[in-house]
């Protein structure tokens, strides 16, 4: 039994690594144990904590886009099920084409909540702004549901580059300093502020957005659940927008109609001219 311990959650190249040098060693997916930081990984004894050397193994571009995702969710037995299901796609090259197959399409709704997942931080990360002794510092919590943080570094740092800021999640926390990233611990909501002057600023803001006639309540929901709603501080005006979104339609319909009722009549169109005869008279009888 071969056990493979990864240095953490999203240890993606360790998970690479270990996975090739078993695949060219032909070991089978039930002979491998895939653990994560210190657990015991066998509870009738402790297994020798190798593997085979790497060598070179040629799989589709598409496996390897599916794995980078896939490995991020919080299944537990996602490492076996990616090398289990690298072991059938070099026997099958074809088998990345095959969406009726069980194993793949297991993984690739792994994958799909993983890069859902990616979506909302990006859209519902929300900064509120604190001091410390180097000046403003931009700070947000938020709860991921997979182990996306450190995949979701890059964007952050892109977009934000100008600003001190962080990241705290329960998984664990970013900083950026404007030059450099860094790593911390997992967090608690309360180590982040819970307002600042800001947010009623972005409340009009966002209240004067608000189009009732253009509310589709179910729609709104899909993209944005109420499980992201404690960290946004807009959220706290959608009750009551919604609540008022019937009255303020009737409303602007009711402004919109004496301006109507004001405006000219609009002119009806020429009547045609009549068309001359153009009928061949015959001449007059001498």
């Amino acid at each position: 039994m071969h056990v493979v311990r990864l240095a953490r959650e999203d240890d993606l190249d360790g998970w690479r690594e270990a996975a090739r040098g078993l695949a060219c060693a032909g070991v089978p997916a039930d002979q491998v144990l895939w653990q994560v930081g210190d657990a015991s990984a066998d509870l009738f004894g402790e297994a020798t904590p190798s593997f085979p050397a790497g060598g070179a193994l040629s799989v589709p571009k598409s496996f390897m886009a599916l794995a980078n995702r896939a490995l991020l969710h919080n299944e537990p037995q996602r490492w076996a099920m990616l090398y289990a299901l690298l072991l059938r796609v070099l026997r099958q090259p074809g088998l990345m084409g095959d969406r009726a197959d069980p194993a793949l399409r297991r993984v690739t709704m792994l994958e799909r909540q993983v890069r859902r997942d990616i979506h909302k931080m990006r859209a519902f990360v929300r900064f509120r702004q604190m001091q410390d002794d180097d000046g403003p510092r931009y700070v947000a919590w938020f709860e991921p549901e997979h182990h996306i943080l450190r995949a979701n570094a890059g964007f952050f740092t892109g977009r934000f580059a100008t600003m001190r800021w962080s990241i705290l999640t329960p998984l664990g926390c970013l900083h950026w300093d404007g030059e450099s990233l860094s790593e911390g611990p997992a967090a608690s909501k309360g180590d982040a502020p819970s307002d600042d002057p800001v947010e009623a600023v972005w409340q009009t803001y966002y209240r004067s957005i608000f189009n009732p006639a253009r509310l589709m309540t179910k729609a709104m929901l899909s993209e944005m659940p109420k499980k992201y709603w404690k960290n946004m501080p807009e959220t706290a005006l959608i009750p009551e927008l919604i609540a008022g979104a019937r009255g303020r339609e009737l409303e602007m319909i009711e402004r919109s109609r004496p301006a109507a009722a004001m405006s000219p009549a609009t002119p009806e169109p020429p009547s045609p001219r009549p068309r001359p005869d153009t009928a061949r008279r015959r001449p007059a009888d001498s």
